[in-house]
């Protein structure tokens, strides 16, 4: 393709990876004249990065699709050309039938494939015809993207050291859509982090889909943890915060517990599936660990990081799942205590072995057991919430608010935290005192004199 200046969109859905994919489109795609436009309605290329996690994934997607055909139908009269793009997990999961159904999509492809997206965009202008690439190509994804451009970002990246999934739960389709466990050498993470630390960022999100099962190369030729990595990591000068997601419970190690201990820069939030209480219901997903298990492992994280906060998630209304089921559900999210949580009802996927179970759950129920425990995880925000009630603590200032001289940063709980300040100060960690508790956020003042924070155990 000629490196003409062309638009290029892109809608990205669901997960904090997609987010990360996306980006490194815009990257991919630079060099070929593609640059990053907010309007659809302008766009000489349109590319929805898709999700398959949710409920009813690929009928938001061709909903979505029915969309930018008026887009794309506009443009033609105006004798302009759309060339729309359906990628990710979505993409990979219905191949062929997203041209088919749509009769209006140019390219579908999947998330291991997407550094050819230039070579791919030749092909359709050379045969005009839709192009699928839905393989696992057997030469390394990350090896061929270029560098990841410093683009005037936030304070805070995500930065993606692994992909794919060895686990098989029967509910989950990332091992189909994202393929086997890879995890990508430490030099190569190193080098990224490096320069997106260059780029003035100074928070880093490790993403995988199963990311402390990392096991990369590491310069000295033996296989590195996720521990290890993160304790590399926290030597580059200029990052101050490191966190990472999502992580299965089965691969918290003594060393990952350790480094949440003796790693300062590694915040105090984590993020652990936990899935269902029922030990019945967690063998019929093919968890591998039972509820004593989790009750254990969160035990011996909040032994070296007593100020943990935990998130998590959890299905509800699995086949199978009787009212002891998910009662036993109920009392383990009481007895963990959690400042977040995602749960959803039970939604079968296609070719995923619980979607063929026949004691499915009838959605009335699934929707009353939901409404339950979504009251249960939001009385414990709330109370988590309210324990910083006039604490002081180190906020990363990272982006301007709605009000006029607001500022938005997130507290090292994750929480996201309002507070009145000068521009100047995105990008800095500073001391904001909080007096004020919202429903999704917390208020505070930023406290301009140097004054001691408090420490990671003093914080109710």
């Amino acid at each position: 393709m000629t490196k003409e200046r062309k638009t290029l969109h892109i809608k990205t859905f669901g997960c904090q990876m997609n987010v990360y994919d996306s980006e490194r489109m815009v990257d991919v795609l630079a060099p070929i004249g593609f640059e990053l436009n907010a309007d659809a309605h302008d766009a000489d290329l349109i590319v929805l990065n898709t999700c398959h996690i949710r409920e009813k994934a690929a009928e938001k997607v061709y909903s979505e699709l029915g969309r930018l055909r008026q887009i794309k139908d506009a443009r033609a009269r105006d004798g302009k050309e759309t060339l729309i793009a359906v990628a990710g997990c979505v993409a990979q999961a219905e191949g062929a039938e997203i041209v088919a159904r749509s009769g209006i999509v140019d390219l579908v492809i999947g998330p291991q494939s997407y550094q050819r997206l230039p070579q791919l965009l030749e092909e359709q202008a050379k045969t005009r015809k839709p192009v699928v690439e839905t393989e696992f190509p057997a030469e390394g994804k990350f090896e061929q993207l270029p560098k990841n451009r410093a683009r005037g970002r936030a304070p805070t990246a995500f930065l993606t050291i692994q992909e794919g999934c060895d686990k098989f739960c029967t509910f989950c389709v990332v091992p189909y859509t994202r393929g086997a466990e890879f995890s990508r050498p430490v030099g190569q993470v190193e080098a990224e982090a490096q320069a997106l630390v260059g780029s003035g960022v100074k928070e880093l999100t490790l993403l995988g889909q199963n990311v402390n099962a990392y096991h990369g190369e590491g310069p000295d030729g033996e296989v590195w943890s996720l521990a290890r990595l993160l304790g590399h990591l926290a030597r580059i000068d200029g990052l101050e915060r490191l966190r990472y997601t999502t992580s299965h419970p089965r691969d918290m190690d003594v060393g990952l517990i350790a480094a949440h201990r003796d790693i300062e820069e590694l915040m105090p939030y984590l993020h652990l599936p936990f899935q269902s209480g029922s030990d019945r219901i967690l063998k019929a997903m093919n968890r591998k660990h039972t509820a004593g298990d989790y009750v254990e492992l969160v035990a011996k994280i909040r032994e070296g990081r007593p100020d943990m906060a935990l998130s998590t998630d959890v299905i509800v209304g699995f086949p199978g799942e009787s009212d002891a089921d998910f009662e036993a559900t109920l009392a383990l999210v009481n007895e963990i205590g959690f400042a977040q949580a995602y749960s959803f009802k039970y939604s079968s996927r296609p070719g995923t072995p619980a979607a063929l179970a026949e004691d499915q759950v009838p959605d009335a129920v699934k929707s009353e057991r939901l409404q339950r425990l979504q009251a249960l995880i939001e009385r414990q925000k709330s109370s988590f919430n309210a324990g910083f009630m006039n604490v002081t603590m180190p906020i990363l200032l990272e982006r301007k608010g709605r009000k006029p001289g607001q500022l938005v940063g997130r507290s090292p709980y994750l929480q996201p935290v309002h507070a009145m300040g000068d521009e100047d100060l995105i990008g800095t960690i500073a001391p904001v005192e909080i007096n004020g508790i919202g429903a999704n956020s917390l208020d505070g003042d930023i406290l301009r004199l140097a004054q001691s924070l408090p420490g990671r155990d003093q914080r109710i």
